[in-house]
């Protein structure tokens, strides 16, 4: 295994679930019928993003984060992931952060999975950075330390061979292996299948400096080229796509993790998966779904009933937005999404009790 992967896995985890926070408190910025203000404003929106990437990218923990040491178990991973959230005025309850942490797992997985090279990776974490910098682009101080640890990323990971790399995606493979949650939207969209497994496309652009396969070339004892023979691939693959920037700022060229996987729609990716140029945005509303909705999230106990006050500083219905059910749609779909939310029932947990906003911060992680 390898003593590199931590960094990155702290990062981007971390970068998912800081866009999938920050599209909830932007969609609670407003009621439902946008009549009045909802109970997270703008300002406090701010306050939420500058307090945990304060606390993410502080040099203290940065230092400590990328000193070569073994991959966190998810038990670990997760309490420190919460921790940098409940560093700002949010508060999560047991089951909201057990879902979030599932989300952010599985949109990494689902990246690493379509990373067209190993040392891709990097172009993953800087999509990532470039994202949180975008967060907190107007206090300078955080935006600094975002610019920091960028920095120390690309002096600590610029010198890693390519074997290194893939010692890191086999690392981050293995962290993986047991992780199957299923997605409502990858399994609408046809990228996962029910066991909770991605089906990979065999289409596409081929990685950056690699030819196109179809095309076998003999040469003899001199060097020669003496004979071609073209086979089969039994994909659809094109020429490779540009080698992206790995400095400081600059164009990535590849879009994964670039808050691609819960807010969009993923079917393009089967076609384009490296790019994400061509994905499209569904905001259609699904008058359809609303009470299996309420219903599913009630039982994952990320949120409360209707007629029940809403606590200020709870940041609740967390996957209401970030899933897109299609009750009434697709049959299938249907008695499938139904089915998993049957096996929720069984994970419900008691919620915590929520304190009032502008609560002390919480200790960070000082047992690392």
């Amino acid at each position: 295994m390898s003593l590199r992967t931590l960094p990155l896995v702290i990062i981007n985890l971390g970068g998912e679930m800081l866009c999938i926070l920050d599209q909830r408190l932007q969609a609670q910025n407003t009621s439902e019928d946008n009549s009045e203000k909802g109970v997270w404003s703008e300002n406090d929106r701010k306050r939420v993003m500058n307090d945990i990437i304060g606390t993410m990218f502080t040099k203290a923990f940065m230092d400590e984060l990328l000193k070569p040491q073994q991959l966190y178990s998810h038990r670990t991973m997760k309490t420190v992931l919460t921790r940098l959230a409940h560093a700002s005025i949010v508060r999560l309850n047991a089951a909201s952060m057990d879902r979030l942490y599932e989300l952010m797992v599985m949109a990494f997985k689902y990246q690493v999975f379509l990373c067209p090279r190993p040392k891709d990776l990097l172009l993953i974490s800087y999509n990532h950075l470039d994202t949180v910098r975008e967060f907190v682009k107007n206090t300078p101080a955080v935006v600094n330390q975002v610019d920091e640890t960028h920095r120390k990323i690309i002096e600590v990971y610029s010198t890693l061979s390519e074997g290194e790399f893939q010692l890191i995606r086999q690392t981050l493979l293995i962290f993986f292996q047991d992780m199957h949650v299923r997605v409502s939207l990858f399994l609408k969209n046809q990228v996962q299948n029910a066991n909770g497994r991605f089906a990979l496309s065999t289409s596409g652009p081929v990685p950056h400096g690699i030819d196109v396969p179809g095309l076998i070339r003999m040469f003899d004892r001199k060097g020669r080229e003496v004979r071609r023979r073209e086979f089969p691939t039994g994909g659809s693959y094109s020429s490779p796509i540009r080698e992206g920037c790995f400095e400081l700022h600059g164009d990535r060229v590849i879009r994964l993790g670039m808050n691609m996987c819960f807010i969009l729609n993923v079917q393009e990716t089967c076609n384009y998966p490296t790019t994400y140029e061509h994905l499209q945005t569904d905001d259609t509303p699904n008058l359809l779904a609303k009470e299996e909705l309420n219903l599913l999230a009630r039982l994952m106990g990320s949120m409360k009933a209707e007629n029940e006050p809403r606590a200020e500083t709870e940041l609740i219905d967390i996957s209401l937005d970030v899933f897109r059910f299609y009750f009434g749609q697709d049959e299938q779909a249907a008695t499938e999404l139904a089915k998993i939310a049957g096996e929720l029932t069984e994970q419900e947990q008691p919620e915590i009790p929520s304190s009032n906003k502008g609560d002390d911060l919480l200790a960070m992680m000082d047992d690392l």
